[in-house]
């Protein structure tokens, strides 16, 4: 028996498939949702949400001269398998394969690459305001989220479209969580639209439209029909807005909400975002507006699969999962604890032994492991939404009361917030405390989500305490260090399993600025290699050291620990007493540790040569593994080797590494 899905090679097929049909085909999509990422993992939740809104937007509009612009865009899977991709789904987020977020050279239907929210109502209000000017009828839709609503570019946004453009289509969909559990004004003023009818029915013009149409009339009676279990929920304010709606234009309490309709967009809804033909009602609706509208559509995270609906906060994004149990795969005995789990278990340490310092994080309780804080000690704890930059200058204006604010964010998050990190915390020369998870890459998100920049631009600015833990154990001594100091600080870690060290009881106090020798050069002879291995590419530099040693050289690791300020003496010493420095880094090259240590050489009149290790000069694409794109790109033990070799004239081992990594760095 055929699919339906197997029929859909375009959205032109979805326009030509009846009602019917496409309830069949959205069962279809669900299923191959659950089956396809049990295998690699994905945005499960999300995109099982989004089924019929997908099918309703693409029955209504026509990419890709009409334009999607998703927010965030982790719930674009359903669009992929109805643009022609539907063959090469399995990839995704494999190495080679399908990308995990909206990408403009993947498909003339990806009109707007995103991977990080707040982004899809400006861009899109700019796609607009492009199409204004030529005077062309092209569609502009952005969907966004309600965690949207927590960021502060929405809001931007939001308060231009109405003085932009005419013709504007937005689409809240509105699931009630976005990693972690939406929190503030605004996830309580939208949970108050959906139980008070004051607010939550159709305005008039909608209702006529509807009636129009083939069973409208049905619709709206289901519609009213949900309203009247909400009676008894009308609150004093939902009345007071009631009557100043009835009074101010005439439509008896069907208006619409302050919040949008003061913005100057026309709000409809809520409706049920699992509802075909209402959707698809309407989407014409909205399309035949000449002013801006915004449809609030709620939608159950994980619809159709319960393991997805019983875990919403674990089926955001996951691993490879069992289909009949929803359980990830255990974790191998022996495995180290993850640098996110150490570093939560560390905050409640060094919470619980002293007062000042507070954990802050921005809709991220469980990436960055603050879960354990909020568990803990929930009075120490503060979750400000998808708002990064409020984050810093929340953690700001503490940091002036006598506090050490610790801001968990990860570090390509973190980048949204580089003017206040310069601002309000270097100039002022705030303790505030930056731990930066995900430094390095994210493998199967791609680009988006590699942090692969920081040390880059915090090495410019005044003030700053950069650090970068070699394991598990040294990431702990670096949070106490922080708290005990009076400047910014930041440290940076990677996604994913830590080293397997033991921790101490209590950690210690490092010297700032000074860096570690592990292995110093055993004087056998040989000629000197000198590697400094940075934070979790010092296992590489250990292995690489000893890879040098078995073929006769003589060569020493240092951890370099501190980005800024370097350790000055160390550096100077192994770069006067080695006959090659070699740098190894998981961050691009251009600007980070790397360039920090040629930096330090030219004004010192060292000419050893220097070999760097990291990452090329352009945005690092997505893989199954990370040992993939290293090896990709040379972050290796065998390119190390081969390119200290190539410095003495020697055959390498690898040409076209040596190749490759010289046009690199």
């Amino acid at each position: 028996m055929s699919r339906y899905l197997d029929m859909v090679d375009s959205p032109v097929h979805v326009k030509k498939l009846t009602l019917e049909q496409l309830h069949l085909l959205a069962d279809e999509i669900r299923h191959e949702l659950i089956t396809v990422l049990a295998r690699n993992g994905g945005h499960v939740g999300p995109n099982l949400g989004v089924v019929e809104l997908t099918l309703a937007l693409h029955r209504v509009f026509s990419t890709p001269k009409d334009k999607f612009v998703w927010d965030v865009s982790h719930q674009i899977y359903v669009h992929k398998l109805l643009t022609g991709r539907k063959d090469r789904f399995h990839t995704i987020r494999t190495t080679d394969g399908l990308n995990g977020f909206a990408l403009r050279s993947e498909s003339e239907h990806d009109c707007y690459g995103a991977g990080h929210a707040g982004t899809a109502l400006s861009a899109a209000l700019g796609m607009c305001a492009a199409r204004d000017q030529r005077h062309s009828d092209e569609n502009v839709v952005a969907i966004f989220g309600d965690a949207a609503l927590t960021n502060g570019i929405s809001f931007e946004a939001l308060n231009n479209i109405s003085h932009t453009t005419k013709k504007f289509i937005a689409i809240l969909n509105d699931n009630e969580w976005s990693i972690a559990k939406n929190v503030g004004a605004v996830s309580g003023y939208l949970n108050k639209l959906i139980t008070n009818p004051s607010y939550n029915k159709l305005a008039r013009d909608f209702e006529k439209f509807m009636l129009r149409l083939p069973k409208g009339d049905v619709a709206l009676k289901l519609a009213h029909k949900a309203e009247e279990g909400f009676k008894g929920a009308i609150s004093e304010v939902g009345m007071h807005q009631k009557s100043t709606l009835a009074e101010s234009d005439g439509r008896g309490g069907f208006g619409s909400p302050v919040f949008f309709e003061e913005m100057g967009l026309r709000y409809l809804g809520p409706i049920d975002g699992h509802n075909l033909p209402l959707l698809i009602q309407t989407m014409e609706f909205a399309k035949a507006c000449d002013h801006p509208i915004v449809i609030h559509v709620l939608t159950q995270k994980g619809k159709g699969f319960e393991a997805a609906l019983k875990s919403p906060e674990k089926f955001h994004g996951l691993g490879p999962y069992d289909v009949s149990t929803g359980e990830t795969p255990p974790t191998k005995p022996g495995t180290p604890p993850n640098y996110q789990d150490v570093f939560g278990r560390t905050m409640v340490k060094l919470c619980k032994k002293d007062n000042s310092v507070i954990g802050i994080t921005a809709a991220m309780p469980s990436g960055t492991g603050l879960k354990y804080l909020e568990k803990e000690m929930p009075e120490r704890y503060y979750d400000v939404g998808i708002a990064e930059e409020h984050a810093v200058i929340f953690a700001a204006g503490m940091a002036t009361m006598g506090f050490h604010p610790v801001v968990a964010i990860y570090s390509t998050f973190l980048q949204r917030a580089y003017d206040c990190i310069h601002h309000d915390i270097c100039l002022q020369d705030l303790p505030v405390i930056f731990c930066m998870d995900r430094a390095g890459l994210s493998a199967n998100d791609g680009p988006t989500h590699h942090g692969l920049f920081d040390i880059s631009f915090l090495r410019c600015l005044p003030n700053v305490i950069a650090m970068a833990p070699r394991d598990e154990d040294e990431l702990q001594d670096m949070m106490f260090t922080a708290t005990m100091q009076k400047h910014p600080a930041f440290i940076r870690y990677p996604r994913g399993p830590a080293e397997g060290v033991p921790l101490k009881e209590q950690p210690k106090l490092l010297e700032i600025g000074k860096a570690e020798v592990v292995q110093n050069f055993a004087n056998n002879g040989g000629r000197k290699i000198a590697l400094f291995g940075l934070g979790n590419l010092n296992p590489m530099a250990r292995q690489a050291a000893a890879s040098l040693m078995a073929e006769g050289y003589d060569a020493a690791v240092i951890s370099p620990r501190f980005t800024k300020p370097i350790d000055v003496g160390t550096h100077e010493f192994f770069g006067r007493g080695a006959d090659v420095v070699v740098t190894l880094e998981d961050h691009a090259l251009v600007g980070g540790y790397g360039s920090a240590v040629l930096e330090l050489f030219s004004e010192k009149r060292i000419e050893t040569p220097v070999v760097r290790i990291g990452w090329p000069d352009q945005f690092i694409e997505h893989a199954t593994t990370q040992d993939e794109l290293r090896r990709r790109h040379g972050l290796t033990v065998e390119n190390t080797v081969a390119r200290v070799k190539a410095q003495f004239g020697e055959k390498p081992l690898a040409a076209n590494l040596i190749e490759r990594s010289s046009a690199q760095g």
